[in-house]
């Protein structure tokens, strides 16, 4: 049964980077899961050729997954590490994809594909972390789309979190450690 590492902040907090440093002093093969995806818009497209040339430069190999998280650990049995980045990007492509199917998602479908990609994880060796952002901390959301997403993520996020057996809380660039201790 693989580690399972959890590591939530806000935006531009230093999760990614405390998940890569996590990652690296753990050793072995290391593969990252980028959830992004690909977009028409040229100041994310250089960020994410940025990062992925810093992760290369790094010795992680990538594979891009936006929407199955559950295949893609399954498929990594040959790696140590596991970096899955993130998952609140992955809930907003599961909406956004609902959405052009004229559904809405709710805690019951997330409840679902968390399980799944907890289930994944728990048939691996090594470590998998799993990076989110903690959306709750502003104010409540104008809008029913907003609310719906800030609080299918605060779900996905409790659900990680308590199957994980690390929850790093990544502020202004230093993890607190919220359960079992340091890296």
């Amino acid at each position: 049964m693989a580690n399972l590492i959890l590591i939530t902040g806000g935006a531009r907090s230093g999760k990614s980077r405390t998940a890569l440093e996590a990652g690296e002093r753990i050793g072995g093969r290391k593969l990252f899961v980028a959830t992004c995806p690909l977009m028409d818009d040229e100041e994310m497209m250089r960020r994410i050729q940025r990062h992925k040339k810093e992760r290369q430069q790094r010795d992680w190999d990538t594979v891009e997954e936006p929407h199955d998280i559950a295949a893609a650990l399954r498929s990594s049995s040959a790696y140590d590490v596991r970096l899955v980045d993130c998952v609140t990007m992955w809930v907003n492509n599961l909406m956004y994809n609902a959405g052009r199917q004229g559904r809405q998602l709710d805690e019951e479908f997330i409840s679902e594909r968390c399980a799944e990609i907890l289930e994944a994880s728990s048939r691996l060796n090594g470590t998998v972390i799993f990076v989110t952002n903690e959306v709750g901390w502003g104010i409540v959301p104008e809008n029913e789309l907003a609310r719906r997403f800030r609080d299918l993520v605060g779900h996905c996020n409790r659900l990680i979190a308590e199957r994980a057996d690390k929850v790093i809380l990544t502020v202004c660039g230093l993890p607190l450690f919220l359960k079992n201790g340091d890296m």
